[in-house]
């Protein structure tokens, strides 16, 4: 089977599915290809940052998007060598939202879906795997995929790569990737939350341990921090070792990690950090952690992947409209996105590399207790930590003309 569409996106993530609904909006035609069958996978990132907030109020949809089950989150808290310190505070935030919003991240696709689908330039295509890219010449002029029904060859002007940090689009462009390296990984987990637990710290951070906890409404969202390759050290320890570890970060789960009773309740996130030296070829674009994997730490790979894809939006919706995408358009989007994205990693890297690595491995150092104390004393700084991770380079939408809000449309047939 053959499709012809102005722009064909790999990856139904954040970044993709953004884009799809952007492109679609501003008259562009787009087929978004997801492996998957649906949305629902566990552990990935949850945090809707305000400058996502501001794109949903930009878009006229806000309230319908708050309507959906989420935490709101107006500053965060960390205890660092057994001293609670305040955190990054978004309350002063230059956006209409002035907090993060904890939501699963297959609700949140799936309110992008519904808005999408109301477009009729925009297509979904599900269990649709890429295989190959299709070329004419030196330029990508589409793509092959496998699906349930075959196989689906999709021409388009533009290949958008929105397919994570293993992307396929990404390796089949043979796009040079820079990896600037990550000494942990994550354990995911899950843990019941109940009425009386109050708000926990967001992060506990002790000589060999360090914990994340967020609250999901009836269960805390758990990120254990280990060294890079501890997995295997920790299970030779056995799961009482790694209880009697979480318990010691927060002891009122004592009564609860009992529950933890096979390693396959514990899902390992492998930390990668890269990105490409060139996020483009030409007829092919990469965003999101198909262009700049990111670390985990503050959350904002998903703030980063959705900025991209306004970026892009406002870029080339005019030149995929006229089928005149070029290089330079191409170019221009990594240039737009690339500073932001090297500020943050640059930002990662250093706290990983000289404060979580350092505590993990018990030299707590003077660059905690310097942290600690500046947290303490210094209400700009905690101002300033939460702008960089809430809102970063915040993109305003352009591409397209202005639409009612979605309630006002009627709502087309899902695609």
């Amino acid at each position: 089977m053959r499709l012809d569409v102005d722009c064909c996106i790999a990856g139904g993530g954040p970044a993709g599915m953004v884009l799809g609904w952007l492109l679609a909006r501003a008259g562009v035609h787009v087929a978004v290809l997801e492996k998957h069958a649906d949305f629902l996978r566990d552990f990935r990132g949850d945090t809707v940052h305000a400058s996502t907030l501001e794109l949903m109020h930009e878009l006229g949809v806000l309230d319908e998007f708050l309507r959906l089950p989420h935490t709101r989150v107006d500053h965060l808290d960390f205890d660092l060598l057994g001293e609670r310190v305040p955190g990054p505070d978004f309350r002063r935030l230059p956006t209409h939202c002035k907090f993060i919003a904890l939501m699963p991240q297959w609700d949140f696709l799936e309110f992008v879906r519904r808005q999408a689908s109301r477009e009729p330039g925009f297509r979904l295509i599900q269990r649709a795997a890429v295989v190959e890219l299709v070329r004419d010449a030196d330029r990508v002029v589409g793509l092959n995929a496998t699906t349930p029904d075959g196989r689906l060859e999709v021409r388009a002007d533009l290949v958008a790569g929105a397919d994570g940090r293993h992307s396929t689009v990404r390796e089949l462009a043979a796009l040079p990737r820079r990896d600037l390296g990550a000494p942990i990984d994550v354990l995911w987990m899950r843990l019941p939350r109940r009425p009386d637990d109050g708000e926990q710290v967001l992060g506990t951070l002790a000589p060999g341990r360090f914990l994340v906890m967020l609250n999901r409404g009836d269960y805390w969202q758990c990120a254990y921090l280990i060294e890079k390759g501890g997995r295997d050290r920790l299970e030779q320890r056995g799961l009482p070792a790694l209880r009697e570890s979480l318990v010691a970060l927060a002891p009122f789960l004592r009564d609860r990690v009992e529950l933890l009773t096979r390693w396959d309740d514990i899902k390992l996130l492998t930390v990668v950090v890269d990105r490409l030296e060139r996020w483009w070829a030409p007829g092919v674009l990469c965003i999101g952690d198909a262009a700049h994997a990111m670390s985990p730490i503050g959350g904002v790979g998903i703030n980063l992947a959705i900025q991209d894809a306004i970026a892009a939006a406002n870029r080339l919706a005019p030149a995929l409209r006229a089928h005149r995408v070029t290089t330079d358009d191409l170019a221009a989007v990594q240039a737009r996105r690339e500073p932001p994205v090297r500020r943050i990693q640059a930002l990662q890297v250093a706290i990983q590399n000289r404060v979580i690595a350092r505590a993990l491995a018990g030299r707590t150092g003077a660059a905690l207790r310097i942290a600690r104390f500046a947290l303490r004393h210094l209400a700009p700084l905690r101002r300033t930590m939460a702008r960089v991770l809430a809102v970063g380079q915040l993109e305003h939408l352009t591409a397209g003309p202005p639409r009612e809000p979605a309630g006002a449309q009627s709502a087309a047939s899902p695609v």
